[in-house]
């Protein structure tokens, strides 16, 4: 085992890998990561599986066989995302059992077509967990104003979530809300409290990208300092855990948690740094708390390993600082509610595109499978 990536677990963070493929699966890479690099968990989203499909041999055996059984896009890239994701829980499935279901989970996302569309959003995410069929799945969904109802359904039927594309405190409280209205209806409905898991995916690098833009943009007054870029990613998740730590207390969580109902834990998502001039490993040394998921693509995991400094709790002692952060931010005239609306907007469409690349890499391929 890594030092520093063991230094990281024992800090009480759950080392997640946000990336999936058949070669890593194939080639024995994933279990690898398991079980020497501390992974214990998996994250999959539309552009991981679009790069996989773009990239990856391995797929074309699968692809001449459903193009002989007349599948089209749809199934087809139904058939590959859940069988990728259902290998995945099983590599995962020895952590799942010994954390008591807490870790070793594999994350699927619903079509980001439905982001806007409670009802389909539902539908699908049942589909997803019945044809995966593993207990250490989580089905991922958006967390928009038509996705909040969706998963408050979604954890009423006794499936587990993975609450993606969350950027701001606000809608941060609604994903809590809607987790928390969600047990409540399981409880009703008879479900084992103790069964259903969540987290939150809190974005963080993308936080920053936007902000820094916007200071870059400013020519004079307060947004000039260059003191205030690099640092709103860290501040906001920071805050993200605080309303988290409020949030799960008090009567109404209390009596859920007696009946086994688990706290939707806060994961780090978005923690590649995209900047060159700041410190590839901050997005993870810098939100270091107990109780936290950090998903990294393997570059960021690469780094933690060879130099990232662990330095105890970097969360909790830094609230006030957090807020002061933000504050500047106002006061050089960053208006908070319309950066969240424009990264949320973007993850939607981003995510959008992917999933079309995806179909039409996927059609091609079964065009030619079928010449």
């Amino acid at each position: 085992m890594n030092d520093r990536l063991k230094a990281l677990a024992d800090a009480g963070v759950s080392i997640w890998l946000d990336d999936l493929s058949r070669e890593r699966l194939q080639t024995g890479n994933l279990a690898d990561l398991v079980e020497n690099s501390n992974v214990v968990g998996v994250t999959s989203n539309p552009a991981i599986f679009q790069a996989a499909l773009a990239d990856g041999e391995r797929y074309d055996p699968q692809v001449r066989e459903l193009a002989a059984a007349g599948a089209d896009v749809e199934k087809a890239t139904q058939t590959i995302t859940t069988d990728d994701v259902r290998e995945a829980c099983k590599v995962l499935r020895p952590v799942f059992d010994v954390t008591d279901g807490v870790d070793g989970r594999v994350s699927i996302e619903v079509s980001p077509g439905l982001a806007h569309d409670t009802e389909q959003t539902v539908a699908e995410a049942a589909e997803l967990w019945r044809i995966v069929d593993q207990p250490n799945l989580l089905i991922k969904i958006p967390g928009t104003k038509e996705g909040w109802p969706a998963i408050t359904e979604t954890i009423a039927a006794g499936i587990s979530v993975n609450v993606t594309l969350i950027f701001g405190l606000e809608q941060y409280r609604n994903v809590m809300e809607a987790y928390v209205a969600g047990l409540e209806k399981a409880l009703a409905n008879g479900h084992a409290l103790a069964d259903i898991h969540s987290v939150a995916s809190f974005f963080v690098s993308r936080v920053d990208g936007e902000i820094d833009k916007r200071l870059e943009a400013t020519t004079e007054g307060p947004g000039t300092d260059p003191a205030l870029r690099g640092k709103a990613g860290v501040a906001n998740a920071r805050l993200a855990f605080k309303l988290y730590e409020e949030f799960f207390a008090g009567e109404r969580w209390e009596a859920l948690e007696a009946e086994g109902a688990r706290k939707q834990r806060p994961l780090w998502a978005s923690t590649g740094v995209k900047n060159p001039d700041y410190d590839d490993t901050m997005y993870v040394v810098d939100l270091v708390v107990e109780d936290t998921v950090n998903t990294m693509p393997e570059k960021t995991l690469d780094a933690v390993a060879d130099h990232g400094e662990v330095r105890g709790d970097r969360v909790r002692p830094f609230y006030d600082d957090a807020a002061a952060h933000m504050q500047a931010l106002a006061d050089a005239g960053i208006d908070y509610d319309d950066v969240i609306e424009v990264l949320l907007q973007e993850g939607v469409e981003k995510f959008l595109v992917a999933w079309d690349e995806l179909q039409t890499t996927l059609a091609a391929s079964l065009e030619a499978a079928r010449s």
